[in-house]
């Protein structure tokens, strides 16, 4: 089985986010014999955004940095991703990743009856962190445009692991972790 693990936060050592993928992964290898990970860091070595250049495969090597980023995720049995709300919505880092696994042809296609996801049959969990708390407010854009986004690609097996108002105070921090960390699901087989 292969594990797709990917953190986006800007914050380092004090992300939310990466504190969460770090738990889901090493909950994933301690019960999953076997399991390969590969780790991607998109603040680290981000993705460059789409542009046209980027579209035309002009650099060469930028154009195979972005199939080697397909790649992986097609590969992929199960995706970790740290995804943080930044300014209510995701990291631009994390929207540069997707729109390199967004591919028509590869992970969905347009038909006479609309658009059929092709990159079903994996798990997605994701790391949400939130300063504030967002969760069924109109100012989440960030859980509901993964979902969907995941949905258009025909992944419906996504689970959210959240932690909220971790900068309302110190203790809010400690106490949102917590009842994240206590919600990370355990690793399931998948369906061959």
């Amino acid at each position: 089985m292969k594990l797709l693990h990917i953190d986006s936060s800007a914050l380092a050592d004090n992300s939310v986010t990466r504190q969460l993928t770090a738990a889901i992964v090493a909950r994933w290898q301690d019960q999953v014999p076997g399991l390969k990970v590969t780790y991607r860091d998109l603040d680290a070595e981000p993705l460059p955004h789409l542009t046209g250049p980027v579209l035309a495969k002009v650099d060469p090597a930028v154009a195979e940095a972005s199939e080697e980023t397909l790649r992986q995720f097609l590969d992929a049995d199960v995706v970790v991703i740290g995804a943080p709300m930044y300014n209510f919505g995701i990291p631009s880092t994390l929207k540069a990743w997707i729109d390199r696994v967004a591919v028509a042809g590869r992970t969905f296609r347009y038909t006479e009856k609309g658009p059929e996801g092709l990159a079903g049959n994996k798990k997605v969990i994701i790391a949400s962190g939130r300063g504030g708390i967002h969760s069924g407010a109109a100012s989440d854009f960030q859980e509901p445009y993964l979902k969907f986004v995941l949905g258009f690609l025909g992944i419906t097996d996504v689970e959210f692991v959240r932690a909220e108002g971790v900068n309302y105070s110190p203790q809010h921090r400690v106490d949102a972790l917590a009842s994240a960390l206590a919600s990370i699901p355990a690793p399931q087989r998948l369906a061959a």
